[in-house]
Formats: C-alpha cells, sequence, structure tokens
C-alpha cells in the first residue's frame, strides 16, 4: 500500500457493471481482508488516507456503498471520525455508510447512527458479518425511499420479525446497530407490541446468537421465587431445596436474557439486578461464593418508569444502567398498514400449528380487522386469526370486530333505533340469544356430550367449544356426570 487509494477491481468478464464499494481502514491487512472477501462479486476501491478518500468522491461518481474505519483519522485532530463521516454525508447524502469499529461502545454506534452511519462493523469481523451487512445495504440502497417492501425474519420455528412500514424499518434497523454493541437494552411499549420478538432479533444479529437465549418474566412470580428463578440455589437454602440449581444467569452465560415485566420486579431484587450489570457477579441463595457470569441483559416493560422511579418503586440507578440503549415499540394502531401482511402471517403459522388449510382473507374481513383499535396489539390480532380459523365462520369475526353500541343508546332511541346502528346492535343482540338458546337446548338434549352436540348442530367440536365459552353456558351440576362425559370427547383447545 502506498498510503492512497490502494487499487480498483476491474468489471468482471462480461464486462458487465459490477457495484462499486469503497473501503477506508488504515490498516492494510483489514483492506486486504476486505477485498479478498469481496471481490469477487464488486469492484472493490481501497484507501488507507481520509484526504485521499474525499478527494475521490469529490472528484469521481458517487460509489454504491462505503466501508469506513471509525479510528481512521484518530490521530488527526483536523479530522476526525464524526467530521469525516459529516463531511462525506453531506456531499453524499445517498451513500450508505458501514462503519467499522474496533469497540462497542455505546457513545461510538448512538454518534455514527445519528450523523447518517447505516450499519456498524466491530473488529475482529468474520466473512459473514461482512457479507451480510454489504448485500443488506446495497439491497435497501436499490429501492426507492417510499416503498415499504415486506420482510419477514425467523427467528425460531414459532417465531418471526414481520414488517412492512417505515416505523418497523426503523424498529429493524436500530435492532441491527444495537445488535453489535454489546450493551443492556431498554425495551417500550404496550403489552402485545412485539417486544419479546425485538429482543430475539437483537440476540439473533449478535455475536451471542449461538449461545442462550432466555425469557423470564418478572410479574409472573413472587420475589422469593423469582430470585431463585434468576439466581439459583444452595443445597439446604431453604425448605425443599435437597440440591443445588444453577439460576437463568448461569445457564445463560455468553448468551442473552430477556427480562420481561422488569418494571414489576420486587424491590428487594433490583439491588442485586444492578450488581449483575454493573461487575457481572452475584451469589446463589445460601451461598456465600461470588459466580461471575458474562450475559447481556434485554429488558422489557409497558409501564411508565419515570414515573415508577417518582414513586420509589423502581431503583433510579437501575433504569440507567438498563438503559443503554431504548427501543419504543409502536402499537398496532400506528402501523395499520401492516395488519394484512400480519394476518396473513399469523394464518400461515396458526393453520401450520393445527395441521390444517389457512383460510382466504376476504376484502371485508379485511376492512375489519383493519378499522379495529387493536388495544391488544399484535397479540389480539392473532388471537383472532386463530378464532377465525377454528371457526371457519367470517361473519362471526366480522361482527365480533364492530364497534359496540351502548344499550342506553338503543333504548332511548325513538328514531335512532331504525338508524343503521341501532338495527344492527338489535339485530345481533336477538341472533346471539337465539344461537345461545338453541346451543343450551341442544346441549341438554344431549345430556351435555358436547361432541354429540356439536354432530347435531352440525359445527365442530372446536367451534361449539367457542361458543360455550363465548355465552357463558355450563351444564346444571346436579344431573349431569362431567367425568364419564369428558372421557368420551377430545381434549379441549385454548381459543
Amino acid at each position: 500500500m502506498d498510503g492512497k487509494h490502494a487499487r480498483r477491481t476491474p468489471m468482471n468478464a462480461q464486462g458487465t457493471h459490477r457495484p462499486q464499494i469503497v473501503v477506508l481502514d488504515a490498516d492494510p491487512a483489514i483492506l486486504n481482508y476486505v477485498h479478498r472477501i469481496l471481490a469477487d462479486r464488486f469492484s472493490v476501491s481501497l484507501f488507507t488516507e481520509a484526504a485521499e478518500l474525499t478527494r475521490s468522491l469529490r472528484e469521481s461518481p458517487t460509489p454504491d456503498l462505503l466501508l469506513m474505519d471509525w479510528h481512521v483519522a484518530e490521530d488527526d485532530s483536523e479530522e476526525n471520525a464524526l467530521r469525516l463521516l459529516s463531511k462525506i454525508r453531506a456531499s453524499k447524502p445517498a451513500l450508505p455508510i458501514i462503519m467499522l469499529a474496533c469497540s462497542a461502545e455505546l457513545k461510538e454506534v448512538v454518534a455514527a447512527t445519528r450523523m447518517g452511519a447505516t450499519d456498524v462493523i466491530l473488529k475482529p469481523f468474520r466473512k459473514s458479518d461482512i457479507d451480510l451487512a454489504v448485500q443488506q445495504c446495497l439491497k435497501e440502497a436499490g429501492k426507492p425511499a417510499a416503498s415499504d417492501d415486506i420482510k419477514e425474519i425467523p427467528l425460531d420455528e414459532n417465531t418471526s420479525f414481520v414488517r412492512c412500514s417505515k416505523r418497523m424499518r426503523e424498529i429493524e434497523a436500530h435492532c441491527t446497530l444495537v445488535a453489535r454493541a454489546d450493551i443492556p437494552v431498554l425495551i417500550l411499549g404496550e403489552s402485545g407490541t412485539g417486544k419479546e420478538v425485538a429482543a430475539m432479533l437483537i440476540h439473533k444479529l449478535s455475536a451471542r446468537s449461538r449461545n442462550s437465549f432466555l425469557k423470564v418474566n418478572c410479574a409472573a412470580m413472587p420475589a422469593d421465587l423469582l430470585e431463585s428463578e434468576l439466581f439459583g440455589y444452595e443445597q439446604g437454602a431453604f425448605t425443599g431445596a435437597v440440591k443445588s440449581k444453577p439460576g437463568k444467569f448461569e445457564i445463560c452465560n455468553n448468551g442473552t436474557i430477556f427480562l420481561d415485566e422488569i418494571g414489576e420486579m420486587p424491590t428487594v431484587l433490583q439491588a442485586k439486578l444492578l450488581q449483575v450489570l454493573q461487575d457481572g457477579s452475584f451469589s446463589r441463595l445460601g451461598s456465600r461464593n461470588s459466580v461471575k457470569v458474562d450475559v447481556r441483559v434485554i429488558a422489557a416493560t409497558n409501564i411508565d418508569i419515570k414515573a415508577s422511579i417518582a414513586q420509589k418503586t423502581f431503583r433510579e440507578d437501575l433504569y440507567y444502567r438498563l438503559n443503554g440503549f431504548t427501543l419504543k415499540m409502536p402499537p398496532l394502531r400506528e402501523r395499520t398498514e401492516e395488519i394484512p401482511i400480519l394476518s396473513q402471517h399469523f394464518m400461515r403459522k396458526v393453520a401450520a400449528k393445527y395441521e390444517c388449510d389457512p383460510l382466504p382473507i376476504s376484502s371485508a374481513l379485511l376492512k375489519a380487522l383493519t378499522n379495529h383499535s387493536w388495544p391488544g396489539n399484535l397479540r389480539e390480532l392473532e388471537n383472532t386469526i386463530k378464532r377465525y380459523l377454528v371457526l371457519a365462520d367470517e361473519l362471526a369475526i366480522i361482527d365480533e370486530l364492530s364497534p359496540r353500541q351502548s344499550t342506553g343508546s338503543v333504548a332511548s332511541g325513538g328514531e335512532d333505533t331504525d338508524s343503521g346502528g341501532g338495527l344492527k346492535y338489535m339485530v345481533r343482540n336477538l341472533k346471539g340469544s337465539a344461537e345461545s338458546a338453541a346451543i343450551a337446548q341442544k346441549l341438554e338434549d344431549t345430556g351435555w356430550n358436547r361432541k354429540a352436540a356439536a354432530n347435531d348442530l352440525q359445527i365442530s367440536y372446536k367451534a361449539l367449544l367457542y361458543k360455550i365459552k363465548q355465552y357463558n353456558l355450563s351444564p346444571p351440576q346436579r344431573q349431569y356426570n362431567l367425568g364419564r362425559d369428558r372421557a368420551h370427547e377430545p381434549a379441549s383447545i385454548s381459543t
């Protein structure tokens, strides 16, 4: 290398244009390594000095991508990395830029993101790191800025990250950036917005992806049980502790732990969690020995953390330690353009689970889905699609999603009861009452043998279970032996 523009790789043998990638790094070994990775598919230009790069960008056509070392101008007081990045961004605003960094300090990741970096890759990097980042940047850069392309990233056999809106593209970009910085992440958002899915995506994109990802719901158990679940215990630590047991932090060493509902964690445990975040050490219940672990913590909550801090129910120092990077998941009502895609995704997922064919989603049903407010967000949408698949009754789902009129407005009515809203409400009530009475009568006739009742009503057994739950029907306790009845029926499913 001569300290300037090192070399360019030519066009391929057929003479067709290949994407132009420019690489800036002060280390010739890094440049050679990147060149070996990319030269067979791209035209690669290598630079070791920032001044030569800026001159080339000024005088030559804009390349398709720039890979830039964060520390290349570290010793140059006139032009540090941020100034160089700012200058390049000002002259080439559409140029995708991938930063190459030696450390995962938050200030570097945040600063690079704010200055317009598309991605950050940590050294030492692997061939797969470069390939993935380059392919993604070129793919995004090759599409119109306004296009909301559909993307589905499988995370495990049951879960995928699905997005097609601008808001969720931003969430994906933030997850990609923070995945490469090994810092705690706090995910905020309403219940059901996909906070756990975002945590899984961060883990999958991180260097810890080959190790464990474990979830602990901090609101699902009392303080003593949660402490033993997280940190483990020694034999004899309490009644019933017949042998030692490691906690989730030990099991998840070198992996990622997801603390859901962190805002509900008992205050007595918050100090112990703070210690783990500070120095990676803790003690099992009943032990005086310290255990060292290397675990990345991702936490999530749907409560107002700052209000909890003001009320002294959440430690302020723990909040700032967890808040290495914050993601705010948008509610479904703010990204309704994704409802058609998500509905199809959930239909395929649920149909595969129940080993049946997916049902079509008509324009009428899609309109009802899109117009619904979704207070339960993605979780509510998935459950609605599940009920549709179980019942195979589109009209019932549309009716369920329709806005309900209050009884008072109908009763006070006069002329309003003849209008569309009041009449629809009355018809729904009459239909529901008649259906409930018919089902109750058939269950009485069959001695509450639900399988026989479903056959007589010519509906599926699953649909009958849903209707029984919907109308709150129950058998007379004095007449029937329910245990004997259930012994001849298939197992019920959770709806």
